[in-house]
């Protein structure tokens, strides 16, 4: 979970399309129950090189099945010794929308060689997701205006124009979604996941999930937890906040980061940065194509850079010189379209953007009305100075959405599963650590790895000590009793 609900891929992200199909396309579902469903036979043919491709069918509704389904597909990396492996780590980026086929394509990237040798590495893309029957709202030009569109500056029209862009997005939702709109939710990709480890033929699901990964990981854990095998939760989602102490919270830690970066060097203040946000609302800068660096694309472009200490500081720097000094967006457009997941064409080559808001107005309610959201800017800004601003109208589509939110029938407050490991960073801008204790409590038998540092999640970053943490229990399936904490 990130900025405006969508999330920077971790690894590399390969763009492709999967073919492959379900054994048994061609039967009828009219009559399908959840046991036909968990009766499937995953086809799997080679694709790109060494791995293997396969789609499986579930259920548009689960509470009233009938002939409409949804075709999810599905890739593997198989694990390099196949005779001595012990089983599928079923693997999610975060998002809500981030693709996890694309994903386990980069298996080499995201897991250790140890890893690789006793694991296959399988990614499903979601529901409505890239690979898996996208959805899409927004034309490109639409997409462009949408990203552009905000009322940081709580002023009438602002929030009057933010509310017919907003009506007008949950309507082209309603129709490119149709009758599946209401069944994009993160409580049924769970289910499906339930359906995916009978097809991969697993006794117990073995998980890695990163940031929103996490909440899916969670309601897997509180629908199944007799399923749940070797799991971690990487940069947890705590699934008792509400959708507003989300954004406050991540606007917060935002500006933790922000101002991380800015006590690392001296070349830039706070107060250059805000002159920029603020010019950029103003008189926004224009590249040679007559494109502008519009305020809501330099907050993005900042946000882009905060995930990542190391690379994402450098681009931070680089690009508060080009536009500061230089007066060039160049760096703003570029770390932006990473973000928004558009190419240099002007096209946006994943759905996230879309499918992002879909899924959060069906995970979370918004009881806040519009007068409400107006009337917390102040409280959004005083905690957040440069965030809060931004984040405080997020849910607005939410509002006007066509479809009822589909939430778990039980507050999650007790999961008791096997034991599994929860990773949480200290100063992690998207998912902050006490939403990582918060999770450890739901999870009576879990084990809290704190990563004392900056950053979004803290496997696979680099240090050595977390990862060798989580592949010794992905090997044994044993934690060690005492505190785990690195540095």
């Amino acid at each position: 979970m990130s900025l405006k609900y969508k999330s920077v891929l971790l690894g590399l992200v390969v763009i492709f399309s999967v073919s492959a199909a379900v054994l048994i396309t061609n039967n009828s579902t009219q009559s399908w129950g959840i046991k036909d469903y968990n009766s499937q036979k995953l086809d799997w043919q080679d694709c790109y090189g060494e791995f293997q491709c396969s789609s499986f069918k579930v259920p548009v509704d689960y509470d009233n099945m009938d002939e409409k389904y949804f075709v999810l597909k599905v890739l593997k990396h198989s694990a390099l010794e196949q005779a001595d492996k012990l089983g599928a780590i079923v693997v999610n980026p975060g998002g809500p929308g981030g693709s996890a086929v694309h994903y386990a394509f980069n298996a080499k990237y995201i897991v250790s060689e140890g890893l690789l040798k006793k694991y296959d590495i399988v990614g499903f893309d979601s529901r409505g997701i890239n690979n898996s029957e996208e959805i899409r709202c927004l034309t490109d030009a639409e997409e462009d205006t949408f990203l552009s569109a905000d009322a940081s500056d709580g002023g009438p029209q602002s929030i009057a124009a933010l509310k017919e862009i907003s009506k007008d997005f949950a309507s082209k939702c309603a129709k490119a979604a149709g009758a599946k709109l209401g069944h994009l939710s993160t409580l049924e990709a769970a289910k499906d996941m339930e359906i995916l480890r009978n097809l991969l033929n697993e006794n117990k699901l073995n998980y890695l999930g990163k940031s929103y990964g996490t909440y899916l990981g969670t309601l897997y854990a509180s629908l199944f937890p007799k399923s749940v095998g070797r799991m971690v939760l990487d940069g947890a989602v705590d699934p008792s906040s509400s959708l507003r102490e989300q954004q406050i919270t991540q606007a917060v830690g935002f500006d933790q980061a922000l101002n991380n970066y800015l006590a690392s060097q001296s070349k830039f203040s706070l107060a250059e940065i805000q002159s920029l946000l603020k010019n950029s609302k103003s008189n926004p800068m224009e590249d040679s194509s007559g494109r502008k660096a519009t305020q809501s694309l330099v907050i993005t472009a900042i946000a882009q850079s905060l995930y990542d200490p190391n690379d994402g500081w450098r681009e931070l720097s680089k690009l508060l010189n080009k536009a500061i000094i230089q007066n060039d967006p160049s760096g703003i457009f570029e770390l932006a379209d990473i973000y928004n997941t558009r190419d240099d064409s002007g096209s946006y080559y994943s759905n996230q953007n879309d499918i992002a808001i879909m899924i959060t107005c069906l995970d979370w309610q918004e009881p806040r009305s519009i007068e409400q959201m107006r009337l917390d800017r102040d409280a959004f800004i005083k905690a957040a100075p440069v965030f809060g601003q931004f984040l405080n109208f997020a849910g607005l589509p939410c509002k006007y959405w066509k479809a009822k939110p589909q939430l778990p029938k039980a507050q999650l407050t007790k999961i008791i599963t096997s034991p599994i490991i929860i990773i949480g960073v200290t100063e992690d801008p998207a998912t902050p650590y006490k939403w990582s204790q918060n999770l450890a409590k739901v999870f009576p038998n879990s084990k809290l790895l704190t990563l004392k540092g900056e950053g979004h999640t803290g496997h696979n970053q680099g240090n050595k000590c977390v990862d060798s943490a989580v592949d010794s229990y992905y090997l044994t399936g044993k934690i060690r009793t005492s505190a785990l904490i690195c540095g």
